[in-house]
C-alpha cells in the first residue's frame, strides 16, 4: 500500500487511412495532431500518451503491421516496475453515416466486408479467429463503457454505447485487438467518430483529449 507508487496510464492510439467512400478519414488527423494537440493543452496527471500510428484500412494484409503496433506497447513497458503502468490501446474509427460519437462495448468474431479493404480483400461470413468458434462469438472490453460514456456525455459530447462495430475493418481490428489485450492483460477499447462535417476537427480533437483525461482516472 505505502509502498507502491502511482498509478501511470500509459494510451497508445491508432486511427486509419482512407478506404472507398471515405477519401479523408478524420481518424488520420486526429491521431497524427493528438500529440501536438495534448502538449498545447496539457497531459491528464497520470497519463503517458504513448504511440499514435495511423493503420492501412486493411484486414488480413495488414495483420503483421497491426501486431507490430499492438506489441509495441508490451515492448515499451518492460523497464517499467510490475504493476506501476495500465496499458491502454485506444482506436479510432470513423462511421461516415453517424451523427455522433460512439464507445464500441464489444467486437464479433466476423469478417463480413461491404466493399474490399485497401489491400482488396473482401471476406464474406467468416470467422476472424477460427479457433475461437463460429462467427456469433463476441469479445468484449474491460473498461467501464457506460461510466465512460455517461462522463463524456456530462462534458457536452453527443455520444452513446454501442455493442455494434460493423463488420468491416474496424470490427475486425477491434477484435485482433481484444484478444491481444487479454493474452497480455492490458485493455483495449474502440471509438467510432462521425466525419468532420458532421462534428468539426476541433471539436473532434477536443473530445479525444476529454476521453484521454477519463482513461488516465480510471484505476
Amino acid at each position: 500500500m505505502g509502498s507502491e507508487g502511482p498509478q501511470v496510464v500509459t494510451v497508445h492510439v491508432t486511427g486509419f487511412k482512407k478506404f472507398h467512400g471515405v477519401s479523408d478519414n478524420p481518424t488520420e488527423i486526429i491521431v497524427r495532431n493528438l500529440k501536438e494537440y495534448m502538449e498545447k493543452k496539457g497531459l491528464p496527471k497520470g497519463l503517458v500518451l504513448g504511440s499514435c500510428n495511423v493503420l492501412e484500412t486493411a484486414g488480413e494484409g495488414a495483420l503483421t503491421t497491426l501486431y507490430e503496433v499492438l506489441e509495441s506497447a508490451i515492448t515499451s513497458q518492460d523497464n517499467e516496475p510490475s504493476g506501476s503502468r495500465q496499458v491502454i490501446w485506444l482506436h479510432f474509427g470513423v462511421n461516415s453515416g453517424s451523427k455522433r460519437f460512439a464507445i464500441e462495448n464489444q467486437a464479433v468474431n466476423e469478417a463480413t466486408f461491404r466493399c474490399a479493404d485497401e489491400l482488396g480483400w473482401k471476406p464474406q461470413k467468416i470467422p476472424i479467429i477460427p479457433s475461437d468458434g463460429d462467427i456469433s462469438q463476441t469479445r468484449k472490453t474491460v473498461l467501464p463503457v457506460n461510466e465512460i460514456v455517461k462522463d463524456l456525455a456530462a462534458m457536452g459530447y453527443d455520444v452513446a454505447h454501442s455493442d455494434d462495430a460493423g463488420r468491416f475493418v474496424c470490427n475486425y481490428v477491434y477484435y485482433h485487438s481484444l484478444r491481444f489485450a487479454e493474452q497480455q492483460r492490458i485493455k483495449s477499447l474502440f471509438v467510432h467518430v462521425p466525419l468532420f462535417y458532421t462534428i468539426n476537427e476541433e471539436t473532434q480533437l477536443k473530445f479525444a483529449a476529454s476521453l484521454l483525461e477519463i482513461l488516465a482516472s480510471l484505476h
